[in-house]
C-alpha cells in the first residue's frame, strides 16, 4: 500500500507529460494497410455471440466485424458517440408520433460467408435477440411491437407488427408501442447486429457467426486465442460507419499475466493488451516509455453489486453500512492514483447526463466524498444483527479486480463478518456473477456506457426488466427491483422524448433515491491507460467503443 501511494503522488505530473502523446496520436502518418496486429489478454470473456456477449473487450472487436442498421461513428473522443447510418442507406424516416422508424436497406452488402444481405436477415436478427435471451432484450428492445409476447415465449418470437419488411423496396419498418428517445442508440450496439437469417437461435458459443464488417472471426478458442481476418466480401460503403481496417490480420492471445503483457509490448512481441497496466509500473513506464502510453477518459465506474435477495445484503442497513465503510481514496490508490481514477458515490459517473457530485455515504455528507464513516457503518451492522455471517466476495483474477476484492474482504472483516475472496477466471466471472443460481452475495464489476443516456446505467443495471433469475445474461446482478423506482425510470425515458432537460433532472433524483436503497457500492471512476508497441500508429480512442483497433496500423 505504501509503495502504491508513493507512485500515485508521482503520476499526475508524469501523466500530464504523456497525455500530450494521447491527444496528438499520429493522425498525419501515411496510410499503411497490411500486416498482423498482435493483441494480448489475461483471459477471454465468454461467448463470441454478439447478441449475447456484453463485455467491453468483445464489443471493441464487434465494432469492426458486425453492423446494425445504425452505427456509432468510428472517431476519437466524444465524436465517437455520434450516430450514423450503417446498413441503412440514410437516417430513418420517423413518424410524427415517434412510433415508426422506416429504413431503406443498402444494396450490394455481403456477409463474410458470401451471402448477400437482405431485409429477411434484418427481421430474423431482431427476432433472434429475444430467442437467445439477449441480456438487453427486456431493457433495450421491449418497446418494439410484439416484444411482450417474445419476452413471454422467446422460442416462438415473431415480433408480428413490430418489424415489417418489404423485399421489393428493400425497406424495414420498426414499430414501437411508445416513443423512445434512445431507440437509435439501441440499434447501434452489437446486440442489434444483423446476422444471416439462418443463424441458429441459440448461443453459438465459440463458433464464429458471419458478419458484414471489415473483419471476420476466423477462429476462437477461449482458452488460447482469437483470430480476425479481412472479410473477403467487404466493400466500404460508409467510412464513418464501417471503414476498411488497416491490418490484414489480428491475432489475440489469451493467458499469462499483466506483467508479462507489459514486457511483451516493450519487447515488440505484442502491440497492445486489454487489461489495465499494473499500477506499480506506471511511474516507471511514464518515465522510460512515455511515447507508448495513451491515457483517455472513460464514462464508467467500478462498483460492487450487492445481492439484495441474499443475507446479509437483503437488509438495507448492511448495504448502507458497507457504503459508509469503504475508503474510496484507498481504492483509487490501488488502481494507480488520482491521475487514473476518482472516488465516486453515485451510479451515474462524471460525463454522463444526470451526474451530480453528491455523496451521502461519507463522513461529511455533501458534494465530494470525504472519508469513510466506520462508526456509522458499525452501528448499522449492529442494528441489523448480522455480524458473524459468512460473505464471499467474487472478483475476476486480474490484478486490479483481485486487489479491489481483497480490499472489500478486509472491510467486511473489519465490520465483523466472516469474509472470504473467490477469484475466478475472467472468461467466466462476468456470466457467473449474473446468474442468481450461483448465489453470489457481492462481486467486483465494472460498467462502461453503451450509449450516452442515464438509463444505460440506472435502468439497465437496476431496473426490474434487467433481472432474469437463473440466467447468465442478467446484468442486474443485485437482483434489485423496486417497482416505484422502476416506474420512475420508465417515465423518465418517456419524458426524454418531449423534455430532455427535465428528464436529466429526474434521472439525477432517481440516482440519489436508488442509492438510498444501496443496491451496490460505487467505488471509483477509472481512466483508460493503454500501452502500445513502437510500431503501432494512428491510435484513436472512442468514448463509445474505446480503442479503435481497425483504425490503427502496424508498421
Amino acid at each position: 500500500m505504501h509503495n502504491l501511494q508513493k507512485s500515485s503522488r508521482l503520476l499526475p505530473a508524469l501523466f500530464a507529460l504523456f497525455c500530450v502523446h494521447a491527444a496528438s496520436a499520429a493522425a498525419d502518418e501515411p496510410v499503411h494497410y497490411g500486416g498482423t496486429m498482435r493483441l494480448l489478454g489475461v483471459s477471454s470473456e465468454g461467448t463470441l455471440d454478439p447478441h449475447i456477449n456484453y463485455t467491453a473487450r468483445y464489443w471493441m472487436l464487434y465494432n469492426y466485424s458486425y453492423d446494425g442498421l445504425m452505427a456509432f461513428k468510428k472517431a476519437a473522443g466524444e465524436e465517437g458517440t455520434q450516430l450514423v447510418p450503417d446498413l441503412a442507406e440514410a437516417m430513418p424516416q420517423v413518424s410524427a408520433d415517434g412510433l415508426s422508424y422506416h429504413f431503406k436497406l443498402r444494396q450490394g452488402i455481403a456477409f463474410s460467408n458470401g451471402k448477400m444481405l437482405t431485409v429477411d436477415d434484418v427481421k430474423a436478427s431482431l427476432q433472434r435477440i429475444f430467442k437467445v435471451l439477449s441480456p438487453t432484450s427486456g431493457s433495450f428492445y421491449n418497446g418494439i411491437v410484439g416484444a411482450e409476447q417474445c419476452l413471454a415465449e422467446p422460442a416462438t418470437c415473431t415480433l408480428e407488427g413490430g418489424v415489417v419488411v418489404d423485399a421489393k423496396t428493400s425497406s424495414v419498418t420498426i414499430n414501437l408501442t411508445q416513443p423512445d428517445a434512445e431507440f437509435l442508440y439501441k440499434l447501434a450496439v452489437p446486440h442489434a447486429a444483423i446476422l444471416p437469417a439462418d443463424t441458429p437461435a441459440q448461443d453459438m458459443g465459440n463458433q464464429p457467426i458471419p458478419g458484414t464488417g471489415s473483419y471476420a472471426f476466423e477462429s476462437y478458442d477461449p482458452n488460447a486465442s482469437l483470430t480476425l481476418v479481412r472479410n473477403p466480401y467487404f466493400q466500404e460503403w460508409n467510412r464513418q460507419a464501417q471503414p476498411k481496417g488497416y491490418p490484414d490480420r489480428v491475432e489475440y492471445r489469451f493467458g499469462g499475466t499483466e506483467e508479462s503483457a507489459v514486457n511483451a509490448v516493450l519487447n515488440g512481441q505484442a502491440d497492445w493488451f486489454y487489461e489495465p497496466v499494473p499500477s506499480g509500473r506506471l511511474a516507471e513506464l511514464s518515465a522510460s516509455h512515455p511515447q507508448q502510453l495513451r491515457v483517455s477518459p472513460l464514462i464508467a465506474w467500478w462498483y460492487a453489486p450487492l445481492n439484495v435477495n441474499l443475507p446479509p445484503f437483503n437488509d438495507v442497513r448492511v448495504r448502507q453500512a458497507l457504503n459508509y465503510a469503504v475508503d474510496r481514496d484507498a481504492l483509487v490508490a490501488l488502481f494507480g492514483g488520482s491521475a487514473l481514477a476518482s472516488p465516486v458515490c453515485s451510479i451515474l459517473p462524471p460525463g454522463m447526463p444526470g451526474h451530480s457530485d453528491n455523496c451521502a455515504y461519507t463522513e461529511n455528507p455533501g458534494e465530494p466524498w470525504s472519508a469513510p464513516d466506520m462508526d456509522k457503518a458499525r452501528a448499522l451492522v449492529k442494528a441489523s444483527g448480522t455480524a458473524g455471517q459468512k460473505i464471499t466476495v467474487v472478483s475476476d483474477d486480474s490484478v486490479s479486480s483481485r486487489a479491489v476484492g481483497t480490499y472489500l474482504q478486509s472491510v467486511l472483516s473489519d465490520l465483523g463478518y466472516d469474509a472470504a475472496l473467490q477469484s475466478l477466471s475472467g472468461d467466466i466471472q462476468f456470466t457467473y456473477i449474473q446468474n442468481s443460481n450461483n448465489k453470489v452475495q457481492i462481486s467486483v464489476s465494472q460498467w462502461y456506457q453503451d450509449y450516452p443516456a442515464p438509463s444505460n446505467f440506472l435502468h439497465v443495471l437496476f431496473g426490474c426488466d434487467s433481472f432474469t433469475p437463473g440466467s447468465d445474461s442478467s446484468v442486474n446482478m443485485s437482483g434489485f427491483c423496486d417497482n416505484t423506482l422502476d416506474k420512475r425510470m420508465k417515465a423518465a425515458m418517456q419524458l426524454a422524448v418531449t423534455n430532455p432537460a427535465a428528464a436529466v433532472l429526474e434521472w439525477q433524483r432517481i440516482d440519489r433515491d436508488t442509492m438510498q436503497l444501496a443496491p451496490a457500492v460505487p467505488l471509483f471512476t477509472p481512466k483508460n491507460v493503454d500501452l502500445v508497441s513502437q510500431r503501432l500508429g494512428n491510435y484513436q480512442f472512442s468514448l463509445q467503443f474505446h480503442w479503435l483497433f481497425g483504425s490503427a496500423w502496424v508498421q
